[in-house]
């Protein structure tokens, strides 16, 4: 069975890691190939069900692409880049252009890890400056492309006065992602948690990605309760309907997020639960607030600039010889 490439459009191999991100980047003008095995384990689960993915998202067979013609390998996982590409991809195929795309900081240290990645002909790209700065990069290619969202066709309504946390498997993650946070707020104000793992938790448990942002956007806030972690694209596509987002003033969220101006960050958690009080009792506040993070996610998420991030991230790697020679300039 062949899968033979589009002349006219690039083809990116890459595996179903982050549904949300994965259903974004398809946005642009090329075509995504993804390994799919009937087992369905991590990064070989197809298409899925939770995404309208369009048909510049084609499902292979694992067995079958070695035989596929591909323009770039793009890599999202350590296991992606220890194993898979070995397992699936043909010699020449791993000899193509390769990206590695990081979306978590460092966990084991916060600034001394060495990253796993340390291939010299390999593009690193982060997707947060934040990502960028703690992982110590020995590659000489690194680059930052910030998160894109698609405009929801919803506007924040804010009347029901409780705030909304979305977070997947919240309790399991821990301290990392604020389980103590949430439980701690969850004293002194009214919050609900959607996310896998909820409902045990006496959350509401899983909301489709399409429905999302109309649910949400009747909550009064969204409160991010994460410790260390990436930008959410949760908390950006709650600024994209106009919802005040509340969250610690940690990781990328500083340089998104202006206190009482486009929305509310602190580290001082007592701090929070006050101006979560107030958010609560003054709906024009809220709304003051959400619209100010509107824009801001308006400029700094906009899927037409992401997609265009990518189409000229893809087309350098591949008109450049760093993938064969790693002697092109590392300014990139």
């Amino acid at each position: 069975m062949a899968f033979l490439k589009k002349k006219e459009r690039l083809s990116i191999f890459t595996w179903h890691i982050h549904g949300s991100y994965l259903y974004y980047l398809s946005q642009g003008n090329f075509d995504i190939y993804i390994p799919v095995t009937l087992t369905k384990e991590e990064g070989y689960y197809g298409k899925g069900e939770t995404f309208p993915f369009d048909e510049n998202v084609i499902e292979v067979p694992a067995e079958e692409v070695k035989h596929c013609i591909f323009d770039c390998i793009l890599f999202q996982t350590n296991k992606n880049f220890l194993v898979d590409q070995f397992e699936i991809l043909s010699e020449e195929q791993r000899a193509l252009p390769r990206i590695y795309l990081e979306h978590d900081p460092p966990r084991q240290h916060p600034v001394n890890r060495m990253h796993i990645m340390n291939d010299p002909n390999v593009l690193m790209v982060h997707v947060t400056h934040f990502n960028k700065l703690m992982w110590h990069n020995t590659t000489p290619f690194v680059k930052v492309i910030d998160h894109g969202v698609i405009a929801p066709e919803v506007n924040y309504d804010g009347s029901l006065q409780r705030g909304i946390v979305v977070v997947n498997n919240l309790h399991a993650r821990g301290r990392r992602l604020g389980a103590d946070i949430y439980e701690e707020v969850s004293k002194y104000i009214p919050l609900d948690l959607i996310g896998m793992g909820a409902l045990e938790h006496g959350g509401i448990g899983e909301i489709s990605h399409s429905q999302l942002p109309a649910f949400i956007s009747k909550y009064r806030f969204f409160f991010n309760p994460i410790r260390y972690t990436s930008m959410g694209l949760a908390v950006c596509e709650a600024m994209m309907t106009g919802m005040p987002v509340v969250a610690l003033a940690t990781t990328e969220n500083v340089t998104v997020i202006q206190n009482e101006i486009s929305g509310i960050i602190h580290t001082d958690i007592n701090y929070l639960i006050k101006r979560m009080s107030a958010l609560l009792e003054d709906q024009a506040l809220a709304t003051s607030l959400g619209e100010a993070g509107k824009k801001v996610a308006e400029e700094r998420f906009n899927i037409n600039r992401f997609v265009k991030d990518w189409e000229e991230t893809f087309n350098w790697i591949i008109q450049s010889k760093i993938h064969s020679y790693g002697k092109e300039s590392s300014s990139y």
